[in-house]
């Protein structure tokens, strides 16, 4: 069965240097990754939800921060073990000392029998185009790079 989530590619600044909010997801596993590592605010689409309301309500649960920017729809990506991502594009400069996620539970080591509760998200950042292309999960890569193009046509 196919899932389907929805987030939300924040940028700022100029349309000749953009700057990408993305965060960086908690957890044990996550801890010490960096590189490739990085995300868009996103999450599932929940049962009679639309894709743009869960990737708004995700970006709240996620960051904590309001958006109250209109959002520009992306092209749908097919990412992970074949989710399908349908991303959004806002341009807002958001304040990211309000920054804070909700958590989830998880069984830490794997089939331990301990249970830990981590952060959806432990951070979040502005990136320049090029660091965000590095940072970011390879699989979103096409949704930076498609909002980096929508960008610069504004000029």
């Amino acid at each position: 069965m196919v899932q389907y989530s929805a987030g939300v590619l924040v940028w700022r600044g100029d349309p000749g240097a953009p700057q990408f909010l993305l965060a960086h997801p908690g957890g044990p596993f996550w801890r010490d990754r960096d590189v490739g590592a990085w995300s868009i605010p996103k999450g599932l689409v929940g049962p009679g939800e639309t894709a743009q309301a869960a990737a708004l309500r995700e970006f709240h649960e996620e960051t904590g921060l309001a958006l109250a920017a209109p959002l520009e729809a992306l092209t749908p990506r097919t990412a992970y073990r074949g989710k399908i991502v349908t991303p959004w594009l806002a341009h807002a400069d958001l304040d990211l000392a309000g920054f804070h996620s909700e958590s989830f539970r998880l069984e830490w080591p794997p089939r331990s029998g301990r249970w830990i509760n981590a952060p959806e998200v432990d951070a979040v950042a502005y990136f320049d185009l090029a660091t965000a292309l590095d940072k970011i999960l390879a699989g979103q890569r096409p949704i930076v790079a498609e909002a980096a193009d929508r960008i610069a046509a504004r000029g």
